[in-house]
Order: structure tokens, then C-alpha cells, then sequence
């Protein structure tokens, strides 16, 4: 939706989420070349004007920033009003985000700031932002060989069951912008 759609930070190929939008222009903003952004730059501090952006894609990145406040504070300078922020992040109670306080274990790689989607939504209603949806997924064990693409049974049993253990979260909020009225 809209005409101008932002990824801050990149998650497997360049086009895994931006392909999917409907939106006339996209951009990928990375704080390095790996990835081949469009941009490469500080995600604390965009390189974008402010009230210009309809919608933001944050994929795993407050995971890995060691500012998310920063992050979430720039995101919402550069949405327009009645843009929308969707982010993806990975839970620090389920099965993966615990198998990071096993040493050695590494999963989620490098992630060392995980965010849990409840004080995500604290921070955003701070932003002022109303909250639309938050849906929990990948509810596979944190094992080495462990397939993405497998049988969507034990999501649909993940979500019904033991939706606390799921891997990771997907939270979408829209900002909201109050006009003040001269009495």
C-alpha cells in the first residue's frame, strides 16, 4: 500500500520481503554492503526525510541493533501519518530465543538484544502508535538441521497449543498523528 516502503536491515536476499509490497517505490537501508542495499547507513540515524515514508519493515533488526530505541524513534519521524511499522523479531522466551542462554549454542546467531513482543508493544504505544496485530510463528525445535519448510501441522498446532513457544513474532503498528483544531 502507499507509494514509498522502507527495509531497515537485511534478512536473507535483498527482494524476500520488499517483493511482496504494493507499493510504487522500495528501499532497503543496511548499516553495511553485505546484502546489496540501496543504501547503506546508520539505521539510528536515516538518511531520509521526515514524514515521507507510507510504510517500515524492520525484519530481525531491533534484534541485532544495539539501539533499538534509536531505531524505533527514527522509524517514526520518517512514517507519515497513518503509516504503518511491521516488525519481525525473535521471541526471548520461546524455544530459540532460550536455546541462546545454552553456551555455544549460537541460535539465534549473534542476536544479542532480543526483544520480547510485549515490551515492543509498551515502546510503540510510547511512539504513539496503535497497535493492529501481532501474530507468533516457527514453532520448530532449535536443532541444527531443522527445515524452514516444513509441514504448516505444527504451526497451525503451535499457535492453537503453546503459542508462547513460537521462535519469533510478527507485530504491526500504524502511527497516528491527532490534528489540533484552533477553538
Amino acid at each position: 500500500f502507499g507509494e514509498q516502503c522502507l527495509q531497515l536491515g537485511v534478512w536473507g536476499d535483498r527482494r524476500t520481503f520488499l517483493r511482496f509490497t504494493r507499493t510504487h517505490r522500495c528501499c532497503l537501508i543496511g548499516e553495511t554492503a553485505i546484502g546489496d542495499p540501496c543504501a547503506i547507513g546508520e539505521l539510528h540515524r536515516l538518511p531520509v526525510e521526515s514524514d515521507s515514508i507510507d510504510a517500515v519493515l524492520l525484519p530481525h533488526t531491533l534484534d541485532f541493533s544495539d539501539r533499538p530505541h534509536a531505531v524505533l524513534r527514527e522509524v517514526d519521524r520518517v512514517l507519515r501519518r497513518d503509516g504503518r511499522i511491521i516488525v519481525l523479531g525473535f521471541k526471548p522466551g520461546g524455544l530459540w530465543g532460550l536455546r541462546r542462554l545454552i553456551p555455544g549454542a549460537g541460535l539465534p546467531p549473534a542476536a544479542d538484544h532480543l526483544i520480547s513482543d510485549r515490551r515492543l508493544r509498551d515502546w510503540l504505544q510510547l511512539l504513539d502508535m496503535r497497535i493492529e496485530a501481532t501474530a507468533r510463528y516457527f514453532f520448530r525445535w532449535p536443532l541444527p538441521g531443522n527445515k524452514a519448510g516444513g509441514s504448516g501441522k505444527w504451526e497451525r498446532r503451535g499457535q492453537a497449543w503453546w503459542p508462547e513457544l513460537a521462535a519469533c513474532y510478527m507485530l504491526s503498528a500504524q502511527k497516528r498523528v491527532f490534528p489540533m483544531t484552533p477553538v
